[in-house]
């Protein structure tokens, strides 16, 4: 039986790779080979980059309207069935994807797509008086040229699109490595915004196997002509990337993981806080770098919780074609979450739900009580379904455990006390704090959620990241007096 092959796209052309070397790829609940892809060679990844250079030089000067409507294009084009069956069709065969997760796929690449658009608005420089008597100094902003970006697996076309969008908009051309396991779903926003009337070049996508994609990033990073590096991804993967990038002090954006926590104070509603918490600590399975992976709740409703959270996460199945909840992307991600959780049980934490097993890639959501800071599941993302209990009993104890951790990017308070909201909200270390609500929303698409460092990531998906702010400064006619010669 043939399947579908992804070819790479370079300089406006689909093409194998240079040695025509593939690699399959496979689904991760039943190992069923689904495609295959073109392994890009050092060469391709060369010429890629030039293609992109290449694009930029003229990419820069085109109209930012002109821009803007590409952009709207690419959105009616994704609103459009054909486009909605392609990328279910991907997405269920290559990420065992569930309906929700290819629903948010679509409609959030659709909106996303269109707020992007206005981005335009914001490319403005500024204008102010010289320091010099009668002078006049101006800031513009210009694109940096070729920008390099790599998007994960988890939401492909959505993180394949941030990866792009904002630095095509700004002027900068991009080369969009995807993720191995999820090429043909990462391929339709190239064939996408081709369609809509991206110039040739402008947007280059590669794709490699697994073993040869440390060679592959280290020597794009390492081309001359690539000027800033944007990665979605683990945060293991990303101190590599970061130490790539800073042998030659290149700039970087990165969206690495989470470990959300959720506060939940004393005078808080029960009933809705576990509900928001079982959606954002299962949902896609877990593998949301937003997913709430802790709860730090008052002794005094922590009965209460945990039997309400206990009650939802046993009515929550994954595996089955009518499940509520997909595989783990690879076995490997199951044998880890698993491990994490006979961790935690052997150094005395409590399995509410769940059975410290796998079936393949398979794992059952799983509820932990009497969690220690120590513990390696409290300490590193799970990236599973998975979400743990811990107490406390003073406001000031929710704070600390809250932040008792190296990632930074989304975190919840429940509490009906607006005083509390904006107190103990203002103290939690995170980028965004959602009061009474899940930790899966970001509010606007613009600046992408990139936490306030450590092993959730830095910088912004936003046009100052991807644009060089210069000054011009204009001397007065009159003549002036200089140092040295008068």
């Amino acid at each position: 039986m043939s399947v579908p092959f992804t070819s790479l796209f370079i300089d406006g052309k689909c093409r194998p790779a240079s040695d025509n070397a593939t690699y399959d790829v496979r689904n991760p609940h039943t190992g069923q080979l689904v495609g295959t892809a073109a392994a890009a060679t050092s060469q391709d990844c060369t010429e890629a980059v030039e293609a992109a250079h290449r694009a930029y030089q003229s990419w820069e000067k085109t109209p930012l309207t002109v821009r803007r409507d590409i952009f709207l294009k690419a959105a009616d084009l994704m609103s459009e069935e054909r486009y909605k069956q392609k990328l279910a069709v991907a997405m269920t065969e290559e990420t065992a994807a569930v309906d929700f997760v290819l629903l948010f796929n679509i409609m959030a690449t659709i909106g996303i797509a269109r707020e992007y658009a206005g981005q335009v608005l914001q490319y403005k420089g500024l204008s102010f008086p010289s320091g010099i008597p009668g002078g006049h100094a101006v800031e513009v902003r210009k694109a940096k040229g070729v920008v390099f970006g790599i998007a994960p697996w988890n939401a492909p076309v959505v993180l394949s699109l941030r990866a792009m969008a904002i630095p095509i908009l700004c002027g900068n051309a991009v080369v969009l490595k995807c993720s191995e396991v999820s090429p043909r779903s990462q391929a339709i926003i190239v064939e996408l915004f081709k369609e809509a009337g991206l110039p040739d070049g402008v947007l280059n996508f590669i794709s490699t196997t697994r073993a040869d994609a440390p060679a592959r990033v280290a020597e794009i990073i390492a081309h001359p002509l690539v000027r800033v590096v944007n990665f979605t991804g683990s945060d293991v993967v990303g101190r590599i990337i970061a130490g790539e990038a800073a042998k030659y002090l290149k700039p970087c954006v990165f969206e690495l993981g989470g470990k959300s926590p959720v506060v939940v104070l004393e005078d808080a509603d029960v009933e809705r806080a576990a509900r928001a918490i079982t959606s954002s600590a299962l949902l896609h399975s877990g593998q949301i770098c937003m997913s709430t992976e802790r709860v730090i709740v008052s002794r005094k409703v922590a009965p209460a919780l945990t039997k309400a959270l206990t009650g939802l996460f046993k009515k929550i199945h994954a595996g089955g074609a009518n499940d509520e909840l997909g595989a783990l992307f690879r076995e490997d991600s199951a044998v880890k979450v698993v491990e994490m959780l006979k961790d935690a049980k052997d150094k005395g934490a409590k399995i509410l739900v769940g059975d410290l097993t796998r079936e393949g890639a398979v794992v059952q959501p799983h509820l932990v009580a009497d969690v220690k800071t120590d513990m390696w599941i409290w300490n590193r993302e799970t990236f599973g379904p998975v979400t743990t209990l811990v107490e406390f009993d003073t406001v000031e104890e929710a704070i600390e455990l809250a932040n008792a951790t190296d990632y930074s990017l989304i975190a919840a308070l429940w509490t009906q006390n607006v005083n509390a909201a904006f107190d103990v909200g203002s103290r939690i270390r995170a980028s965004s704090v959602n009061i009474n609500g899940p930790t899966i929303h970001v509010e606007g698409a613009g600046d992408g959620v990139s936490g306030l460092g450590g092993a959730t990531g830095y910088g912004h998906f936003d046009v100052d990241s991807f644009t060089d702010v210069r000054t011009l400064v204009i001397h007065p006619a009159q003549n002036q007096q200089y140092p040295v010669v008068g």
